[in-house]
């Protein structure tokens, strides 16, 4: 199996450093500093279980210098960059190939292939013109969902932390069972990373997105951890209220959540101190991946029905600094405030 990591940050690095110490056909596409580093020095792994002592010298390019066609193409971008590389990617895939999209948040394909009234529906803040949806093959989209904290410390250089939960889930979007997930799992779990197969990838989605939709863009704003927002009264409350505001819009599509909010808080106190991949865009003064995770969720909720109040004024707090990201070209770095004694 040919596989194309297109996007090589901090999963998509990860997982091509694994696949190539497990000796697999793997490709990773990087841009910029994240190229020069990994041509240069190779890839480093940082984890108490799952780092590596030494460098990995991976099979690394640029955008445009690939070699397809591919077997498997694993998107490693955010939601949001997607577009500007739609028919680039396509291009890539062998034929029968697969595609696997693993970004956080509601995928751009939630209601492709879906039994419901909504089916085929296009939300605003994902494809609202179809065109991933035109130039995608559907038949070659794989969904998938990532646990596995890490963060781009600099370039080729990747921080891990270890849990009982990491493992990546993949489904196909008509929730059929086929030989390809059990190809995929073949290449991919020996490499270190457990791999669970689905028959609800869209379950396995709004699971996540009950931590992600709340802890994200709140932590952003508040440029602070999941678990350091928990230990406050105040954010634990209004955490609360997300979760539940998050859990009504799942329901409203047929999702009923297999967690209480109070168990997801109290999960969430379990985590290890990492920032979440939204905080670590807002510190780097890259543009959020709010559209997936935030917007698409007010998008449902406003098809459903569903009240969201909570959840909209956080996302609109988000998305104003999101703007500024943007337009000013702002990166909020923490720096060390040196107080008089």
């Amino acid at each position: 199996m040919r596989i194309l990591i297109f996007g090589a940050g901090a999963i998509g690095g990860y997982l091509g450093g694994i696949l190539t110490l497990a000796g697999a056909d793997v490709t990773l596409v990087a841009r910029g500093a994240q190229y020069e580093a990994l041509a240069k020095k190779g890839l480093t792994l940082e984890g108490s279980k799952s780092g590596r002592p030494e460098p990995i010298r991976v099979r690394v390019c640029r955008p445009g210098e690939e070699k397809p066609a591919y077997d498997l193409v694993f998107i490693g971008l955010k939601s949001q960059q997607i577009p500007d590389s739609v028919a680039h990617i396509s291009r890539l895939l062998a034929p029968g190939g697969m595609l696997l999209f693993p970004q956080n948040g509601i995928p751009w394909w939630y209601f492709e292939k879906l039994d419901s009234p909504l089916r085929g529906t296009r939300l605003p803040s994902l494809d609202p013109q179809g065109m991933l949806a035109k130039t995608f093959p559907l038949d070659a989209v794989v969904g998938a969902v990532t646990y596995k904290p890490a963060e781009l410390v600099e370039p080729g250089r990747i921080r891990l932390a270890d849990q009982a939960t990491d493992r990546l889930v993949i489904g196909e979007i008509d929730n059929t069972l086929t030989p390809r997930l059990q190809a995929i799992k073949s290449v991919i779990e020996p490499a270190g990373w457990p791999v669970v197969i689905t028959e609800d990838i869209r379950t396995f989605k709004w699971r996540k997105l009950l931590s992600n939709a709340v802890f994200n863009p709140l932590g952003a704003i508040t440029q602070s951890s999941a678990l350091q927002l928990v230990k406050l009264p105040g954010t634990r409350r209004l955490a609360l209220a997300m979760i539940e505001e998050v859990s009504a819009v799942a329901a409203s599509v047929g999702v009923v959540p297999d967690m209480t909010p109070e168990a997801m808080v109290a999960a969430t106190e379990k985590r290890v101190e990492i920032a979440s991949s939204t905080l670590q865009d807002v510190r780097a003064g890259r543009p959020m991946e709010l559209d997936a995770i935030d917007n698409a969720v007010i998008d449902i909720a406003r098809l459903t029905g569903v009240s969201t109040p909570n959840l909209e004024l956080v996302a609109a707090c988000a998305n104003a600094l999101n703007r500024r990201i943007v337009e000013d070209q702002w990166a909020l770095r923490p720096s060390v405030v040196q107080r008089s004694a």
